[in-house]
């Protein structure tokens, strides 16, 4: 706990134990991953291409165990125990994403993370991401800023979209309705600098947050994939709103998340876009 011994010491009293839980969380889950990414998997298909391993259920395993036993009482939303639903209300509710990256793990691609936010009067209010291959622990509490091991982060400084590196993702449905997801890539590709598909939306709005990406967006994403890193990117300065420019959720389906500088023009491109998700 070394490394979030700094930023305790800004938070509220009642934060220093909720974040302390969720890095307890996160690095426990971190260590199953890396001492299991080595070894041959055990892969099965959720849909077509939605995959879970061993390695999934086993962090998740991880982190259920450790929040149950230090914050009894609050309830819990995990991508592999979603069967009890996905809710929008006003918490607290711990939304967990044990292996987001899954597809990347079972290929032996480096990269993937473990996600945890803690989900109250209607916002997320502290969020853990933990890439544990890299060892990077990225952690905020709302209105307290977002920290990188120990070291404070920031958004990136750049001005324009021409100059930025965007990282965006695909949906699992993209095989059966490709056409609007590729025109948008299509759209954004010939705007910006650069774009990025690695595979793992909660470590892309990590790094929206530490300045090394400027800017993101997706579709039909889980409130797993985005609770923490939205957070995340707004403490670190940058803004997240859905296609239309209006106030994100991680219950919605679209996301746009920046460095506030290039917000504008992203959305001049993605509004068109916009409700895409729920069809």
């Amino acid at each position: 706990m070394e490394r979030i011994r700094r930023y305790q010491s800004l938070l509220p009293k009642e934060y220093k134990g909720i974040l302390e839980t969720a890095v307890s969380a996160a690095l426990k889950a971190g260590q199953i991953l890396r001492s299991l990414y080595d070894n041959p998997h055990t892969i099965e298909f959720k849909g077509e291409i939605d995959l879970v391993t061993e390695a999934d259920i086993a962090s998740e395993e991880a982190i259920l165990s450790i929040l149950e036993k230090k914050s009894p009482g609050i309830s819990i939303l995990a991508e592999e125990s979603a069967g009890k639903g996905e809710s929008s209300g006003q918490g607290p509710m711990w939304i967990i994403d044990p292996l987001d990256g899954t597809t990347n793990f079972a290929h032996g691609f480096p990269w993937f993370c473990v996600s945890i936010a803690l989900w109250q009067n209607g916002a997320s209010e502290a969020g853990v991401i933990y890439a544990p291959l890299q060892d990077e622990l990225f952690y905020g509490v709302k209105g307290a800023g977002a920290f990188m091991n120990a070291d404070q982060i920031r958004v990136s400084s750049t001005r324009v979209l021409d100059r930025s590196l965007l990282a965006t993702g695909f949906p699992y449905d993209v095989r059966e309705k490709p056409d609007e997801v590729i025109s948008a890539l299509k759209d954004m590709i010939v705007k910006a600098q650069g774009v990025r598909r690695a595979g793992a939306a909660a470590l892309d709005l990590a790094y929206v947050s530490a300045g090394r990406l400027d800017g993101f967006w997706e579709i039909k994403l889980k409130p797993w994939d985005t609770a923490a890193g939205s957070l995340l990117v707004e403490e670190a300065g940058g803004r997240v709103t859905d296609f239309g420019n209006s106030a994100y959720s991680p219950f919605l389906k679209e996301i746009v998340a920046s460095n506030f500088r290039i917000h504008d023009e992203m959305i001049s491109i993605l509004k068109r876009y916009s409700n895409l998700g729920v069809k």
